[in-house]
């Protein structure tokens, strides 16, 4: 904005970029601490640490005086970042109910754009109601600190993640999240020990393949290599998808088709995030039902042709002036974030983090944010130069990646539909880790049975813990899947869709609270 602009005298193109950079170096600064804080603290408690970084970073942002202060203040910011999107995304995922986990974390970073709306919208009006003023950008930017402020208080309210209390031997504090939000009260509930027969399988089979963990961990075995090829790119992926040029610089964007009015831009800008969070969200709640790779691949092929007809319409404005196509631009570039937002907004974290072993959890989420940090870096310090020399010819390039992006991700996206957490993440070790892990938990689904006669209407009594020596894959116990007779209740959860046999776990904990009424 003009405002902004006149209150740092009109930064240069390599300045400009320096200052908007700034957040992603204080990202970079954190990215090797972040998941140690997120293992070592705990979920919760690094969020909280993050939120109360950010919203210091922010009042600094907001009172700056010059450059170098805007900056440093930029930095902190992706300080505090950083450590609150490493835990946020871990805890959510490994705390949703199993089978809402998949739309609920892929809401998360859908829900980006929510802050986005509000940003988009309460700029236009700062611009609309206090021109030729510092606080035009002032407060726009001193509201940012609001939702951390209140994620920093009401983290509290919300339970650590189970899986990082079993990890950390704190078995009956996750026991106690399991049967509280996962199954009324109600401790001997079928789904409390299939849950957690299945986390505890998983961190023993972890456990076995890695004594230690460390960055290295995650290319040491061909099944993290697999993970990690995957998390990488579509981390760059997501940034290098033409989506840059207009969430960062979308004056230049619309400079390039003749739209050069601030509140006219605001006004364009506020509206496109509403569709984008609109998309962003229903296709959220759709992970389940299309999966996975389906979207990706009409992701990556959608955004392809709509940026070669962004592209076309941009070089016939510039090269002849014509208005039509600055017009088709605005109805392109709606068209492209629908392709963007069907896969990239909501799965980009949801598909890293499901895919990634608990012990590498952290690390891999973390080195995924180095790859769009990088991504980001790149954007912001090459597009506002590049589209001052080379204008419309730099979407070519951009053309010419999205290209190659479709051929990766049909060549590498594994589809994941229809699992529970632990066995989503042991697909890419083999099918005997999966099954290891499906026969646990069917096997502690059997001990609810024959160890409690289930009653909805009772709550867990005091000390009534649950007790479980269910490491599979240590034990010569018979598998589900080779000897158990097939009339046996338990062998007809033996299938290949995990979602399937979850689903009759459900069915199977209602009929019996059926029965006992």
């Amino acid at each position: 904005m003009s405002e902004w602009e006149s209150f740092f005298k009109n930064p240069s193109d390599q300045t400009r970029g320096l200052m908007v950079a700034a957040q992603t170096f204080g990202s970079f600064i954190m990215l090797p601490f972040a998941p140690l804080m997120s293992d070592g603290f705990g979920r919760r408690k690094t969020l909280c640490i993050g939120s109360a970084v950010i919203c210091g970073g922010v009042l600094l942002q907001a009172m700056s005086t010059g450059i170098p202060h805007f900056i440093a203040s930029r930095v902190l910011v992706g300080v505090g970042l950083c450590i609150a999107t490493n835990a946020a995304p871990l805890l959510i995922t490994e705390l949703a109910y199993p089978t809402q986990r998949a739309p609920i974390t892929a809401m998360y970073n859908g829900s980006w754009y929510v802050g986005s709306i509000l940003s988009a919208w309460v700029t236009y009006a700062t611009i609309k109601t206090l021109p030729g003023s510092v606080w035009a950008w002032r407060i726009p930017s001193i509201l940012q600190a609001v939702p951390s402020l209140l994620q920093a208080i009401l983290v509290w309210s919300v339970p650590e993640s189970p899986r990082w209390l079993v990890a950390k031997g704190r078995d009956s504090e996750a026991v106690a999240v399991l049967v509280k939000y996962h199954a009324d009260g109600r401790q001997r509930d079928p789904l409390v020990y299939f849950t957690y027969g299945q986390i505890r399988e998983a961190l023993s089979i972890e456990r076995e393949i890695s004594s230690t963990t460390s960055y290295l961990t995650l290319f040491k075995t061909p099944g993290n290599r697999r993970r990690m090829r995957i998390v990488l790119a579509i981390g760059f992926f997501s940034q290098w998808a033409g989506n840059g040029l207009v969430s960062y610089y979308i004056g230049d964007v619309f400079a390039g088709v003749g739209i050069t009015d601030a509140p006219t831009v605001g006004l364009i800008n506020g509206s496109l995030q509403i569709w984008n969070c609109f998309i962003a969200i229903s296709a959220a709640l759709l992970v389940d039902r299309l999966g996975r790779r389906l979207l990706f691949l009409s992701s990556n092929a959608g955004m392809l042709i709509t940026f070669i007809g962004w592209t076309l319409a941009t070089a016939f404005f510039s090269t002849r002036g014509d208005r039509h196509a600055a017009n088709a631009v605005l109805g392109i570039i709606p068209l492209f974030y629908l392709a963007y937002n069907i896969a990239y907004s909501p799965m980009l974290v949801a598909y890293t983090v499901e895919i990634l072993p608990y012990r590498i959890r952290a690390r891999g989420f973390s080195m995924m944010n180095l790859t769009i940090c990088i991504g980001i870096t790149t954007n912001q310090f090459v597009n506002p130069i590049a589209i001052g020399k080379l204008g419309w010819k730099l979407y070519i390039v951009y053309c010419a990646f999205l290209a190659f992006q479709l051929g990766y991700v049909y060549m590498f996206l594994v589809e994941t539909k229809g699992k529970t957490l632990e066995e989503t993440a042991a697909i890419f070790d083999g099918q005997q880790q999966i099954d290891n892990i499906t026969n646990v938990g069917h096997e502690a689904v059997t001990q609810s049975r024959q160890n409690h006669v289930f009653d909805s209407s009772k709550p867990a009594e005091a000390g009534d813990d649950i007790e479980l020596s269910l490491s599979r894959h240590n034990s010569m116990a018979p598998t589900i899947a080779t000897d158990r007779d097939e009339s046996d209740w338990r062998s007809r959860l033996a299938s290949a869709d995990s979602n399937y046999n979850l689903k009759k776990v459900l069915k199977y904990r209602q009929d019996s609270a059926d029965h006992s009424r």
